[in-house]
């Protein structure tokens, strides 16, 4: 499904959109386009707030940052992953599949 234009994605950054009810973080970094799900699995804040850099995303709220493309933890205090989805370009679509 659509998600945004990509131009609606500032370079390692993010934003987030509601997709069928699902809360994601669509990120930019190093031209890539990610997507995860936007809850930190550490505290029940917004990842699309926090700070994009070098394929990570660092959560806002106490540091916790997370891999765009596994969505692992790469730092505490978060020891779970969010969910990833799957994410095509097409022109300036950004296309994300949600897993049922």
């Amino acid at each position: 499904m659509r998600a945004c234009a990509l131009s609606d994605i500032p370079e390692e950054g993010a934003i987030l959109r509601v997709l069928d009810g699902v809360p994601v973080c669509l990120a930019r970094s190093g031209g890539e386009v990610f997507a995860i799900n936007d809850i930190c699995s550490h505290a029940d804040v917004s990842l699309s707030e926090g700070d994009v850099e070098d394929g990570h995303i660092e959560c806002w709220l106490h540091g916790s940052s997370f891999d765009l493309r596994t969505g692992k933890p790469t730092a505490l205090p978060a020891t779970k992953p969010v969910a990833t989805y799957p994410v095509t370009v097409e022109g300036d679509d950004v296309l994300v599949k949600l897993e049922k």
